[in-house]
């Protein structure tokens, strides 16, 4: 049994890492992983005061990076809700152990906007820990800068955005450490994420199996199954084992 579930192993990664890689090399909308690359931290945004600040200045603990835009129709919003949730029911303090910080990508985002933006989601985590969580607004070559640097792939659509949705965490010195995605989040993987990025530990996620197997469609703005690759990667395993079983029988009849 082994025997046969080796090769099959290693043509299953080896095929979905082909697919990925490929994938990557064509995406428009989605997340293209950077784990273990730096964060230019010396780049500019507006806080919520109108004050220029720099990555660097705000990042000296973990950190959870988020991307929207202010008026988002879709994902944003949901997203921006799950990590006020999953702030609020994990047991690691923001502002004491981690931060967050919010970035929006669209240019025309002002920090006056933000800063309304930012009291809809901060009420859950507690009035003492609202100041650990930055909203940003920048110029268009920081934030391509940014979003480049984490594989945030996004696309203009009309006035919106096509984009995915997850969160990045990076380490106090903006080493990228993980990536989780989605709007709902549970409070042991951000717990996990968070004490794995103190001591700089990049882990990759199961969700890269889920990323291989759901497209992101921007019509919807919601991920759906690839059935097409998913079935074609099947057919193929199974044509694969099969063979190893026959060979393998062959061999054996052969020894006698």
């Amino acid at each position: 049994m082994k025997i046969i579930l080796i090769p099959f192993l290693a043509f299953f990664i080896g095929i979905t890492s082909s697919f990925s890689q490929n994938d990557q090399v064509n995406v428009e909308v989605g997340i293209i992983e950077h784990l273990g690359d730096t964060i230019p931290l010396d780049l500019t945004f507006y806080n919520t005061e109108n004050d220029t600040v720099t990555l660097g200045e705000l990042i000296t603990k973990p950190t959870v990076l988020s991307f929207v835009y202010f008026d988002c129709p879709g994902l944003c919003s949901p997203l921006l809700d799950g990590v006020a949730d999953v702030v609020s029911k994990t047991d690691v303090q923001i502002g004491e152990v981690y931060d967050v910080i919010t970035i929006s990508f669209n240019t025309k985002d002002t920090p006056e906007k933000a800063k309304e933006k930012k009291k809809n989601f901060v009420t859950k985590i507690g009035e003492e820990h609202q100041a650990a969580w930055y909203y940003l607004t920048g110029e268009e070559a920081n934030i391509k800068a940014i979003t480049e640097a984490v594989g945030f792939m996004y696309k203009p659509q009309g006035v919106d955005f096509a984009h995915p949705s997850a969160i990045i965490v990076v380490s106090p010195q903006g080493k990228i450490t993980r990536y989780l995605y989605g709007i709902d989040f549970l409070p042991f993987d951000l717990k996990m994420a968070v004490t794995e990025a103190q001591t700089g530990i990049e882990r990759p996620t199961i969700n890269k199996v889920l990323q291989y197997c759901f497209a992101y469609d921007p019509k919807s703005q919601g991920y759906t199954l690839q059935i097409t690759k998913v079935l074609g990667t099947f057919i193929i395993a199974v044509a694969i084992i099969l063979f190893t079983v026959l060979l393998f029988k062959r061999r054996k009849s052969v020894k006698k």
